[in-house]
């Protein structure tokens, strides 16, 4: 573990990959073999991280459970971790892993395709858990109960592990498949129904292994399939937040999107920090639709 200068009482837990993105964007339309002009960024990333920073920005104090290396490019995302306000002495800080990366190609039309390299919190596994039994953040004699923020990078076998853990077990979990590839990680969460999932209706057809027309259509399956709560977005289309108090709806502001990459999770912290304030289920979607409409339309949202 790695002490910092940073806030030591945050108010959510954000478990999952930080690591550093690289993205390349282009304001052309692309398809597979374009060869186009664009900008080529590297930021602090992550789905974990994309979480925390929002949570920040709407005020909370976020504690990282994650895997970072020991090495230059980790002791500078720690830094920036630190420098966002971040809790980050609750970060595993491994000898032996490389810091992960996470690489994506955009255009005008979206995202062309992307490779995440999370292996190193794969490998790390249940050490990340550390801080929740050592003192850090919890002891197993005094569990943590506030807001966690998970993230499907971790791998199927924690997060089983995590559904039925007396560590968290009085904790509010918050959930995200971290991409359609691995939506299907979060199907304990079905089973032990556990959490709120935040998932888009793609990821939805896949954990509950069908096709959805609609949001609305995709929380109910997901409700029926043991689900205690679930958000489900569509792009620009209607979104819908499913639990045992019904299903409502709440359609987008329409904006010219130039960025896709992160959209998701801030959708996610927005809708956190929402109703962490005592939003109900109504302002909380609709502040959460307003926050990932303004981060795809390239401005910041506050």
């Amino acid at each position: 573990m790695t002490s910092t200068p940073a806030a030591t009482h945050p108010d959510i837990l954000c478990i999952g990959s930080v690591l550093w993105d690289v993205i390349g964007r282009a304001a052309l339309a692309m398809r597979q073999g374009s060869d186009v002009p664009g900008r080529i960024t590297r930021l602090p990333g992550g789905v974990a991280m994309n979480i925390a920073m929002t949570l920040a920005r709407f005020g909370m104090t976020p504690a990282l459970l994650t895997a970072i290396g020991r090495d230059a490019e980790g002791d500078e995302l720690m830094a920036a971790c630190a420098a966002r306000g971040m809790v980050t002495n609750s970060v595993y800080r491994s000898d032996d892993l490389p810091t992960d990366r996470y690489m994506a190609v955009e255009g005008a039309n979206g995202l062309i395709a992307a490779i995440a390299d999370a292996h190193s919190l794969e490998a790390a596994g249940a050490k990340i858990l550390q801080p929740l039994t050592d003192g850090t953040l919890a002891t197993q004699e005094a569990p943590y109960a506030g807001l966690v923020a998970l993230d499907g990078n971790l791998t199927i076998d924690l997060l089983s592990e995590i559904t039925t853990s007396p560590l968290l077990a009085q904790a509010d979990l918050r959930v995200a498949p971290a991409s359609p590839g691995k939506a299907e990680r979060l199907g304990p969460f079905l089973t032990h129904g556990r959490g709120t999932l935040y998932v888009n209706l793609e990821e939805a057809g896949l954990l509950c292994q069908r096709h959805f027309n609609s949001a609305a259509e995709a929380a109910q399956g997901l409700l029926d399939r043991g689900a205690a709560r679930a958000l489900v977005t569509n792009g620009g289309e209607t979104a819908a937040e499913g639990s045992s108090r019904g299903i409502i709806t709440q359609t987008p502001p329409q904006v010219l999107v130039t960025r896709v990459t992160g959209a998701g999770d801030t959708f996610m912290a927005a809708h956190i920090a929402a109703e962490a304030r005592g939003a109900d289920r109504g302002k909380a979607l609709d502040r959460a639709l307003d926050a990932a409409a303004s981060y795809v339309s390239g401005k910041t949202p506050i």
